[in-house]
């Protein structure tokens, strides 16, 4: 079994002070690496098979398509690392086809969440020649490290629009902490991301996946709650806050919230929390990219202009970009 860190309580005592002990009028938040305890990644593969959510299978027939292209780039032999691998359902893909090039690989998957590695260290273990070395880290707020030969180049895979869930200046740190890793000749980084709205694309599809009827994405919502309540012995009522998904069109992002049905107080590590009925914490934004967006952003990190693969519809894109 893979062991979570000892700091991973104070992690999230600290993130919950910091978002939630804020002065009145401000806005309350929690960072969404803390949906991803081990009942929360359960709840997001299945919100990932759920019909309105398309992000998932757009991404995974994207790599059934160019699995071949994408890890061909490199020069010598490739290792892989996978930033917030989760189970790596769509990793397989991609480790299969850079199969077909060499005899063996070593891939490196960091997730915050010891339960969904487990899961991925077994399913990629089943590809003959594979070697998997996961590592249960927050690759924010934690240092990590990528082993590689001097022979091979490395990809580095951040998939499933999770650069998303981070402002582009946040965006930026993760992707500069990630390109000091890298070399420059061979070495990349592979991109999933979720286009903004367009021509075939509206707003109603785009909030549908994260606003599900069969309320998956609620319940995945509301669990950031359960978690402090189990890690912290908060005493959060979940049915006291209802899931809320909204289009901020200026910010080009996708927003969850929670919102407090009725005024209410809950005891965080002794701090009393307060909560006025319609005041909501943030819990996550999904920001969208356009081509030119996530070029400026790639550029603001030090990488050059990526090649892109994308669907017939536009809904989703894959960037693989190399250091500068």
């Amino acid at each position: 079994m893979i062991a979570a860190p000892e700091s991973l309580r104070e992690a999230v005592s600290r993130e919950a002070h910091r978002g939630l002990a804020v002065a009145p009028g401000v806005q309350k938040t929690l960072p969404p690496w803390l949906f991803y305890d081990e009942r929360g990644s359960e709840l997001f593969e299945e919100i990932t098979r759920l019909p309105e959510y398309y992000l998932t299978r757009t991404e995974r027939s994207i790599f059934e398509q160019f699995a071949d292209d994408i890890v061909s780039e490199g020069i010598g032999p490739l290792t892989v690392a996978e930033l917030g691998a989760g189970t790596a359902v769509k990793t397989g893909i991609l480790l299969r086809a850079a199969m077909r090039r060499q005899p063996e690989l070593l891939y490196q998957p960091i997730d915050v969440s010891a339960s969904a590695l487990e899961e991925a260290v077994t399913a990629m273990s089943e590809i003959p020649g594979v070697t998997v070395k996961p590592k249960v880290a927050n690759y924010i707020t934690d240092a990590y490290s990528l082993e590689r030969t001097r022979e091979q180049t490395l990809l580095a895979l951040y998939i499933g629009s999770s650069i998303g869930n981070f402002s582009p200046a946040e965006g930026t740190a993760i992707l500069k902490n990630l390109r000091r890793q890298l070399r420059r000749t061979g070495d990349g980084v592979l991109l999933g991301v979720d286009l903004a709205p367009c021509r075939g694309k509206s707003v109603e599809f785009l909030l549908a996946a994260y606003d599900d009827a069969a309320g998956v994405t609620a319940e995945f919502n509301r669990n950031i709650l359960a978690r402090l309540n189990r890690d912290l012995g908060t005493e959060f009522d979940l049915a006291c806050f209802a899931h809320r998904a909204r289009w901020n069109a200026a910010e080009s992002r996708i927003e969850m919230h929670l919102e407090s049905l009725c005024e209410q107080t809950v005891q965080l590590e002794g701090k009393p929390i307060r909560f006025i009925p319609g005041e909501t914490i943030h819990t996550e934004n999904s920001y969208k990219f356009t081509e030119r967006s996530l070029r400026a952003l790639l550029d603001s990190a030090g990488f050059g202009s990526p090649r892109w693969f994308h669907d017939p519809s536009h809904l989703f894109g894959v960037a693989l970009a190399h250091p500068m």
